[in-house]
């Protein structure tokens, strides 16, 4: 049976109330262990609390530094593989599988290198943030939801390229929900100014573009190939199956699309979706409730845009107009005729 070693009164008040909680721990065994694994004593003796709100914080920006570069490498990596090296490529899936929404496939690959571009900045300003404002919205605003959302994308990218439309569905849904998530938080916690120019450019406007990708076309577009709602590509006469359907998926995106634009004036929502519909009008054949809706967006959300930046404008208080305090303004109604309370009278003044 081992004893337990009772505590020296020679030894330090805490290393004895330590010894008291590990009584098999003598001082003879705590110097063998350090001098044997230096490493767990420098370990024990780090003065950092992990535990405090500043420090996980700064773990938390270091673990995105780390991670978010990663994920949109292996996301670049995987669609330029499917893209370029098999065949048929992400670009061809369209061709094969023509539908009343299928969109421009030159024009989705300009946008998707834009996001990337835009992510590339994000990934910069992740190291070179200074602001606290910057590096809370980085951590607390985005983290790991566009970490995931490209994993997800590179799995879609596999998905769409071996032709596996529910699985690609189930991807694009996915990712709406994780970009959809961080676009609400950035929204509500952490809304853009224009006291930090770079965190529009490089936070919000990117995160805005990705979202819009699988909520205007590629989520119902994968859809749609998935319950059939396509044409043979050797049947181009067919254009026309399903357009009451593409019509509905197209005037509803739209309009949601138009209400951000009037209500926020958001300039990365219009400009998004604008190219969405030119992505689509631009491919042909389309039927012309498709096609007509599709071009009237276009024209629409930016005549929106500067409807509604002018209404605000003119709304807007004039600068250097003067306002009365209310007792003044009620003076000059009353015709200049103050209205006054009963007052104290000196009676003594008043008889002499």
């Amino acid at each position: 049976m081992l004893a337990a070693a009772r505590p020296s009164p020679n030894l330090p008040s805490l290393y004895r109330v330590h010894l008291a909680f590990n009584p098999f721990q003598t001082p003879e065994l705590h110097t063998l262990k350090s001098t044997r694994f230096p490493g767990a004593q420098m370990m024990e003796s780090l003065p950092i609390d992990t535990a405090h709100p500043a420090v996980r914080d700064y773990l938390a920006l270091i673990r995105l530094q780390v991670l978010t570069p990663l994920s949109l490498l292996i996301n670049i990596a995987t669609v330029v593989v499917c893209s370029f090296v098999l065949d048929p490529g992400l670009g061809r899936i369209s061709d094969l599988y023509p539908s009343t929404i299928a969109p421009n496939s030159w024009l989705i690959a300009v946008y998707v290198v834009l996001i990337y571009v835009g992510q590339i900045g994000y990934c910069l300003l992740l190291v070179l943030a200074r602001k606290p404002e910057t590096k809370n919205t980085l951590v607390k605003g985005v983290g790991l939801p566009l970490v995931i959302a490209n994993w997800v994308m590179a799995l879609w990218a596999i998905a769409w390229v071996l032709q596996a439309f529910l699985l690609s569905t189930i991807a694009l849904g996915v990712l709406l929900v994780l970009l959809l998530y961080a676009n609400l938080v950035l929204l509500v916690y952490h809304k853009p100014t224009g006291s930090r120019p770079f965190d529009v450019m490089f936070i919000h406007a990117p995160l805005r573009a990705f979202m819009l990708w699988p909520l205007m076309i590629m989520f119902p577009y994968s859809l749609f190939i998935t319950l059939g709602y396509t044409f043979s590509p050797g049947e181009p006469q067919h254009y026309a199956r399903h357009q009451w359907a593409g019509f509905g998926v197209l005037l509803g995106v739209n309009l949601l699309g138009l209400l951000v634009v009037v209500l926020r004036r958001d300039i990365v929502w219009c400009v998004s979706a604008c190219w969405m519909c030119a992505s689509i009008w631009s491919r042909s054949p389309k039927p012309m409730p498709v096609w007509l809706t599709a071009v009237l967006f276009t024209i629409a959300h930016p005549l929106a845009l500067v409807v509604s930046a002018l209404w605000a404008r003119f709304r807007r208080p004039r600068e250097g107009a003067i306002t009365l305090p209310p007792d003044e303004e009620e003076h000059v109604r009353s015709g200049g005729h103050r209205q006054e309370g009963p007052r104290e009278v000196d009676v003594d003044a008043l008889w002499g």
